[in-house]
């Protein structure tokens, strides 16, 4: 099975939390094949907006979502 990982993003109403402001707006950035892809993805668009307290990136592991007795 592949390690899918889901990259996403968006504005947060407290960047200590995930409680994205408009789940409608989400930037959907893409699905990777694995974290290392995921994690080149999530860090181009954390560092796009780093002078954006409010804009947050995040990787879901999709792969743990999917198959969660997996290891």
């Amino acid at each position: 099975m592949s390690l899918l990982h889901l990259v996403f993003g968006g504005r947060v109403t407290d960047p200590r939390t995930l409680d994205f402001e408009d789940p409608s707006k989400l930037d959907v950035v893409g699905i990777f094949p694995d974290y290392a892809s995921a994690e080149a993805a999530w860090r181009a668009n954390a560092q796009r907006t780093v002078d954006d307290a409010a804009m947050k990136y995040v990787v879901v592991h999709l792969h743990r979502m999917l198959e969660p007795d997996a290891v």
